[in-house]
C-alpha cells in the first residue's frame, strides 16, 4: 500500500473489495454493480483556507494536493465515512447520533481494579453465568452500571440495567426541542455492525429475550442488522417523546439531544458461542486482568471491540466501544 500523488490531476483510483473479487471470480455472470458510496475519510477540512492572498481558487488547494492512499480492498478499513445527499439548502444544522448516556465508568464502591487495565470508557459485556454473577460480598458484577450480562441466563439476584441507547435528532440548543424533527431528517431504519465471532445483538431490557436476525455477514465475519421501526419495534423506544424536554425512556435517561429529536434506538449484547463455552478466542484475540481484591471477582480474559451504528437515513454513524470478559479465576 502506498500513497497516490495527486499534485497534478485529480486521480479516480477504484479497486473492488474482497467480496466484490470473490463475486466476479464465480463468473456465472450475476456479478453487477448497481450501487456505490464515496467518502471522505481522508480529507482534513482544517485546511480550507479563505484567506489565501492568490484568491478563491486557491482557498483548497492544500486539500486537493494531500496525498491519500492507495484504493484497497478491505471493506471494513475503506469509505468509513460516506458522503450523504441532501436535495434541501435550508438547513442549518444536521441530524445527528449520540448515545442517550455517557460510555459508562465500570464502577462501584468496592470495585477496583489491582493493575492499570482501565474498564472505564466502555461497555462491558459478561460472556457467561460464571462471570456474570462473580461477586464482591452481595454486589454481583453483572449489577453495576456499565456491564451488559451477555450470558443468555435468566438473573438470580439484582437487576441489570445496562443496555446501550443512543438518540437520534438536532444536537443544537438554537432550535427549541418542543419543534417536532422533519421527517425526511428521523431515522427510522439504523444498521448496526458486530464482530460475529464475538457477539450478537438483541432485544432491549423488558422484551421478549430473542436475538435479532442477521441480514449479512461478509467475508471479514462481521454481521450487520437492519433493524426498523416497523418491522423491529422493539428496538425503538415507544415511551420516549421527541418533543418534550422532560420525557425519558429506557433506564430514566434524558435525551442526549438538544434540539428537535428523532428517535430513540435501544438494544443490548449477548456473547456468541464460542466466547461463552471457550477461551480460544481470548487467548488468540485479548488479553487478561484483574479486578477486586483478596480473590473477589478475580483474573478475567477480555477482548475490545466495537458496535458501529448507522442511521439508513442520513448516514451518520458512531462507533461504541465494548469489552468481552470471561473469568478465570
Amino acid at each position: 500500500m502506498g500513497f497516490l500523488d495527486n499534485s497534478g490531476d485529480i486521480i479516480l483510483d477504484a479497486v473492488l473489495t474482497d467480496l466484490g473479487r470473490e463475486r466476479l471470480a464465480r463468473g456465472d455472470g450475476s456479478f453487477k454493480i448497481t450501487k456505490f458510496a464515496v467518502a471522505d475519510d481522508e480529507i482534513d477540512y482544517g485546511k480550507y483556507n479563505k484567506n489565501n492572498p492568490s484568491g478563491s481558487a486557491y482557498y483548497d488547494l492544500d486539500i486537493l494536493t494531500t496525498p491519500i492512499l492507495e484504493a484497497f480492498t478491505n471493506n471494513i478499513g475503506a469509505a468509513k465515512y460516506k458522503l450523504l445527499t441532501i436535495p434541501r439548502n435550508n438547513l442549518l444544522y444536521l441530524p445527528v447520533i449520540k448515545l442517550a448516556d455517557a460510555v459508562p465508568t465500570v464502577r462501584a464502591a468496592t470495585f477496583s481494579e489491582t493493575n492499570s487495565e482501565s474498564i472505564s470508557g466502555l461497555y462491558v459485556v459478561s460472556v457467561d453465568k460464571t462471570t456474570s454473577e462473580a461477586e464482591d460480598g452481595a454486589t454481583l458484577l453483572y449489577t453495576l452500571d456499565g456491564v451488559i450480562k451477555g450470558d443468555g441466563e435468566p438473573e438470580s439476584n439484582g437487576s441489570n440495567n445496562t443496555q446501550i441507547v443512543t438518540d437520534q435528532g438536532l444536537n443544537t440548543s438554537e432550535i427549541p426541542n418542543s419543534f417536532v424533527l422533519d421527517a425526511d431528517l428521523v431515522e427510522n431504519q439504523y444498521i448496526l455492525e458486530i464482530d460475529d465471532r464475538l457477539g450478537k445483538i438483541a432485544t432491549p431490557i423488558g422484551a421478549s429475550t430473542a436475538l435479532a436476525s442477521v441480514n449479512f455477514v461478509d467475508d471479514d465475519r462481521v454481521a450487520s442488522y437492519y433493524l426498523s421501526r416497523t418491522s423491529n419495534p422493539n428496538y425503538f423506544d415507544s415511551t420516549f417523546l421527541p418533543s418534550t424536554s422532560t420525557g425519558t425512556g429506557p433506564e430514566g435517561v434524558v435525551s442526549a439531544i438538544l434540539g428537535p429529536r428523532g428517535t430513540r434506538l435501544w438494544f443490548t449484547i449477548r456473547a456468541s458461542l464460542e466466547l461463552n463455552t471457550s477461551t480460544s478466542l481470548f487467548d488468540r484475540l485479548g488479553n487478561s486482568f484483574t479486578i477486586g481484591t483478596a480473590g473477589v471477582y478475580g483474573t478475567f480474559k477480555y477482548i475490545d471491540s466495537t458496535v458501529r451504528i448507522t442511521g439508513v437515513t442520513t448516514g451518520y454513524r458512531i462507533d461504541v466501544p465494548i469489552r468481552f470478559i470471561k473469568k478465570t479465576s
